[in-house]
């Protein structure tokens, strides 16, 4: 099977191109901006014609799309997240390969949902942000193309290579700053939402079989569980063996675990709280896996605590 991966230098790219690697009926290439992709092709400024001159050449039978911007305002966003995926439908309309596409959406497409409720792939999305709009439009656009096409929404994604800017990359490095200067308290915010993590080695599981699927539509993949980011930050603290006080700067300042040493009236290493839920997601996301599990015979199998060990152990390398 000749599968053609667009973004695999990215996070979730990456281990995308890892678990096809793996499978010894793949033959992969990757297409990509930067100069380790077997081809140079940026999707937000490349026109569909030399896309689909290229999918002519390479014939793919499946193509999979992990590109896309998660930071920035909403032109470039909507330039790397939208006009992007508009650009590969249109390659795949015009090109005779008749690959099926798998495209990667994402969590934030739903917005804010009711604390305790699971989300299920037919509930009404409202995002919250820029970023769930841009990713909701591509949806969009790939579900109104006409190909044979699957989205897989991806709720939060964990574990190694997690970005220093997500919330878990964030709580590691202000983890790791505070244990090599010794300090026996760490302050930080937004430890009250709550959010469905799955670590991106099962989403390229999940890639993996919707490639051989014939499923369509959008497909949720995350745990089926939220968990509190104060609670991922205390197994953090102690898969790292931190000792030290976990105080919230935006809640109670009750610490989440015992203080040790004299904690500083001002630290060094306070983080502080973002503005409330800037992934547009509300206070509470915990997604509805039974179509991942039914459609694709996917299921979840590495736990949070691996990730975090794993998120941990490159934060360490920095030591």
């Amino acid at each position: 099977m000749r599968v053609l991966l667009i973004g695999a230098n990215g996070y979730l790219g990456r281990f995308v191109a890892d678990r096809l690697l793996a499978d010894p009926a793949v033959q992969l290439t990757a297409l990509g901006r930067g100069d380790d992709a077997d081809v140079r092709f940026d999707l937000a400024s490349g026109s569909p014609g030399a896309l689909t001159r290229f999918l002519d050449a390479v014939h793919p039978g499946v193509v999979v799309n992990c590109a896309g911007a998660t930071r920035g305002g909403a032109r470039e966003l909507t330039r790397h997240n939208t006009v992007a995926v508009a650009t590969v439908c249109e390659a795949l309309r015009r090109s005779g390969c008749g690959a099926r596409l798998v495209q990667i959406g994402c969590g934030a497409e739903y917005g804010p949902s009711q604390p305790g409720s699971s989300t299920a792939e037919d509930a009404v999305p409202r995002p919250g942000g820029p970023y769930g709009v841009s990713k909701l439009a591509a949806t969009e656009l790939v579900l109104g193309s006409g190909l044979d096409a699957v989205v897989l929404r991806v709720f939060s994604p964990a574990g190694p290579g997690t970005p220093a800017g997500s919330p878990l990359g964030r709580l590691a490095e202000a983890m790791r700053r505070a244990m090599q200067s010794g300090d026996g308290e760490l302050k930080l915010g937004g430890l009250g939402v709550q959010r469905d993590f799955i670590d991106v080695r099962d989403v390229a599981r999940a890639v993996h079989a919707a490639s051989l699927s014939a499923a369509q539509g959008v497909i949720n993949i995350g745990s089926g569980r939220a968990v509190r980011l104060r609670d991922a930050a205390a197994v953090l603290a102690r898969v790292a063996g931190y000792g030290g006080a976990l105080h919230e700067l935006d809640g109670p300042h009750v610490p989440v675990r015992p203080s040790i040493g004299h904690p500083r009236p001002e630290p060094d290493h306070a983080v502080p709280a973002a503005y409330p839920y800037p992934d547009g997601c509300g206070s509470w996301q915990q997604a509805d896996v039974r179509t991942a599990r039914d459609r694709l015979g996917w299921r979840p199998r590495i736990n949070l605590e691996e990730s975090l060990a794993d998120i941990w152990m490159e934060a360490a390398c920095r030591i």
